[in-house]
């Protein structure tokens, strides 16, 4: 998974109304060029939805968001995602992602977060919010008593493509989780054209860091 999310840089966060909107979606993340997605459970379309594109694009790296409890962890295994994220640390639902085989990101702020993440077996940890909790600074920062340790990070909350080679050349940070190039009003305008452009374009200013 790790390989995969660094060869690419970004990770798009989704939300999504309705499930029939998954793998239009999905299609024109692959148009694109991306083969990663994250879908929050924050509606009730996502299982669903997670369902519908793990057996259509299995060729997708999919992923489940905003995990709070450990029926959440369990119903996003069972529909096929292969990794999950939550904006916090929970010792509970990490340890139920390691039961049921879901490789697991909980959300970190501060250090004492990174360790106890480490410590409990996550190296790739989700930073959030990221904008408000110190950015790229905060980031650099984390490199120097964590770096060597290989865990690294995807800071989610406040990026755009305004700022995510910021975030990118922060050698700590594996991507860069964001939504504007997968924006809620684009996918129920069914405007895959766009989110085909905007992906395109946020892949090559990834690249070029």
């Amino acid at each position: 998974m790790i390989d995969r999310i660094l060869a690419k840089r970004i990770v798009p966060v989704v939300v999504l109304d309705r499930a029939e909107s998954a793998e239009p979606l999905a299609e024109a993340l692959l148009a694109g060029g991306l083969d990663i997605m994250e879908i929050t459970f924050r509606t009730a379309a996502a299982e669903e939805s997670i369902r519908r594109i793990a057996a259509r694009f299995p060729e997708i790296l999919l992923g489940a968001g905003t995990l709070l409890e450990n029926e959440q962890v369990q119903r996003a295994r069972d529909a096929g995602a292969v990794f999950g994220l939550a904006p916090g640390l929970n010792p509970r639902t990490i340890a139920k992602a390691a039961e049921v085989g879901l490789q697991f990101s909980p959300g970190v702020m501060t250090p004492s977060e990174v360790e106890q993440a480490m410590s409990l077996g996550c190296k790739l940890l989700k930073f959030f919010p990221a904008g408000n909790a110190g950015g790229p600074a905060m980031l650099k920062a984390f490199a120097g008593p964590y770096g060597h340790t290989g865990v690294k990070f995807i800071p989610t909350g406040g990026i755009s493509s305004a700022n995510l080679a910021e975030y990118l050349k922060v050698p700590v940070v594996a991507a860069i989780g964001g939504s504007w190039m997968v924006d809620k009003q684009l996918v129920n305008e069914g405007k895959w054209d766009e989110i085909t452009r905007l992906t395109r374009e946020a892949l090559e200013a990834a690249a070029a860091c």
